[in-house]
């Protein structure tokens, strides 16, 4: 099975502008989610994926892979389905989110290893919920799942309803898809449950897709605004 890791990478970030190159400790973030990825012994190719020209000459700079795509996609998945068409020998695709500069290899390991079951289409992973805080916060994606470990749903509501807050699980924002599945998925079109959830996934059940889970114990912090460096720098200062 050969695997190729895509890293989209986009500049104009509406709520922190030109993350990928910000400075943590020495390296961009950018440069730190690519070496974590390479670490992976399961993934046979890294490559970056953007839209500026400033984080494609910054990556040639470190001596890494990068592409150069449109700047009209409307998500990670949409550069990806760009990106493979340079791959074609590729089996599985996994996107690896470009604001994650912890990111650990075993992460990703766990999500290709679902592929190791041919039926398995799209795999990625779920937590279970240790902060009940978390249950309620619209920006922790929740997820409920059928007896195969398959997606039912997910929602930034509290699923399954319960008064008391009991465990649940939360989605870890890491997708891998067979090449075909992949080139299928761009060509849907947006649904009214993705719109209403802004979540991109909704639209790949609503057509019939399943998503197949990994239960995983590790979460690492992402950057999504300037406050979030601190987390960052706390762990790798730990």
């Amino acid at each position: 099975m050969k695997v190729l890791g895509i890293i989209p990478a986009r500049y104009a970030s509406s709520r922190y502008p030109g993350k990928p190159l910000l400075d943590i400790l020495g390296k961009s973030m950018i440069q730190r989610v690519y070496e974590q990825a390479c670490k992976s012994t399961l993934i046979n190719e890294v490559v970056i994926a953007t839209d500026d020209q400033r984080i494609y000459d910054h990556v040639l700079e470190f001596n890494g892979n990068v592409l150069m795509t449109s700047e009209h996609h409307q998500n990670g998945t949409e550069r990806c389905g760009e990106v493979i068409s340079n791959y074609p020998d590729s089996d599985v695709v996994i996107n690896i989110q470009g604001d994650e500069p912890l990111v650990k290899p075993e992460q990703l390991e766990l999500v290709i290893q679902l592929f190791e079951d041919p039926t398995v289409e799209i795999g990625t992973l779920v937590k279970p919920i240790e902060d009940s805080s978390e249950i309620d916060n619209p920006n922790r994606i929740k997820v409920v799942l059928d007896k195969n470990g398959n997606a039912l749903y997910f929602s930034r509501s509290n699923i399954p309803y319960t008064r008391e807050k009991e465990a649940k699980l939360k989605h870890i924002g890491i997708y891998a898809w067979r090449m075909n599945t992949l080139k299928e998925l761009i060509k849907l079109e947006a649904t009214e449950l993705e719109k209403k959830e802004s979540l991109e996934q909704l639209r790949w059940l609503y057509h019939g897709y399943k998503i197949r889970t990994a239960h995983t114990t590790i979460e690492t912090p992402n950057i999504d605004t300037p406050e979030d460096v601190e987390a960052v720098l706390r762990a790798l200062n730990r």
